[in-house]
């Protein structure tokens, strides 16, 4: 039981994305529709069990941890799940804590984040026009993220940025977004639209802007040099020599990055998904509240590693919307 995870096409899993909510105080229209209807609160893991699941991930040899949701911060009393977290980066065992989150309860947390060892959040957001941010996310408020970064800046947090690339949405933002970006020292990450739930009468063929044209465009207006880096995510770095900062892409439709897979993500209700764009999942709630100890649950974790697919489905040829997802990126986690 001491080996370390390693999947079929002996690619190590290391890294563990955890929504610990389906809840969020945004309906962003590529994630969620507006009348969302959330899990049972029954069905979601208690703190102590996301704590027990995620520690026992820790002792399988998971060094990255990334809180996600929903909205992580609005479940209630999570950062006692964070400073239990804790335990493991000062052991040693875990080497990074980290958190995506939209930005609207950041003010209120970012000093006890940062006194449990989190460094870097991800903060998501795809515009910077008042009005339209009240569009995309139907409920949000662009000056309570904006409070939330300097706070989050403040407390020393590294902050970066993800938009979601939105053609007629924010394909006009690119030049605003990134010089906004570069003046607070904040590097940006573009991720392409994915497939996944019924958004309603929101349709991803109308949404879809492939990040070739998103690079090219920013190729006509800074110098792009290419970075070989990886930070152990899907993501492909460029820097801007004009402003020094780092750009990424993550693009699952236009570039497939699952060569270099290592992670697997687990959902607040205790399903693990080894691969965000395929629908097989293992359940590991039972074996959790079933068994007082956690052989059950490291077995149940090796026999989902087992299952790991060599990469995702996502497909947006021939104008159609392959590989769509029916869950939500709100029950998956971002």
């Amino acid at each position: 039981m001491t080996a370390p995870l390693i999947d079929p096409f002996q690619r190590p899993i290391d890294y563990l994305r955890v929504s610990v909510t389906d809840r969020c105080d945004f309906r962003c229209v590529y994630c969620m529709s507006e009348d969302m209807t959330f899990l049972p609160k029954k069905d979601l893991l208690t703190l102590e069990e996301l704590d027990r699941m995620c520690s026992t991930f820790v002792k399988l040899g998971v060094q990255k941890l990334r809180i996600t949701g929903g909205e992580p911060l609005v479940r209630r009393n999570i950062m006692s799940f964070f400073r239990a977290m804790s335990r493991h980066l000062d052991s040693g065992a875990l080497k990074e804590l980290t958190l995506t989150t939209n930005g609207s309860q950041l003010h209120r947390f970012a000093d006890e984040l940062f006194d449990c060892g989190v460094r870097r959040v991800n903060i998501s957001l795809d515009t910077i026009d008042t009005e339209k941010f009240a569009k995309v996310t139907r409920w949000g408020k662009l000056d309570n993220v904006i409070r939330g970064i300097d706070a989050a800046q403040k407390a020393g947090l590294r902050v970066k940025i993800n938009a979601v690339a939105l053609k007629g949405v924010n394909d006009d933002e690119l030049l605003p977004i990134t010089q906004w970006c570069a003046e607070r020292d904040m590097d940006l990450t573009w991720i392409e639209v994915m497939p996944m739930g019924d958004m309603g009468e929101e349709d991803r063929l109308d949404q879809y802007w492939s990040l070739k044209d998103l690079q090219a465009d920013l190729e006509k207006n800074y110098t792009v040099t290419e970075l070989a880096e990886r930070t152990g995510g899907p993501a492909r770095y460029v820097r801007l020599e004009e402003t020094g900062q780092k750009i990424g892409f993550i693009t699952p439709l236009t570039h497939n990055f699952c060569e270099s897979c290592n992670r697997v993500r687990l959902t607040c209700t205790g399903e693990l998904y080894m691969c965000l764009g395929q629908e097989d999942m293992a359940d590991l709630r039972d074996p959790l509240r079933q068994h007082k100890d956690d052989d059950h649950l490291e077995t149940a974790i090796r026999d989902a590693i087992k299952l790991k697919p060599k990469g995702h489905d996502f497909d947006y040829s021939r104008q159609k919307v392959e590989g769509q997802m029916s869950r939500h990126m709100s029950h998956t986690g971002g």
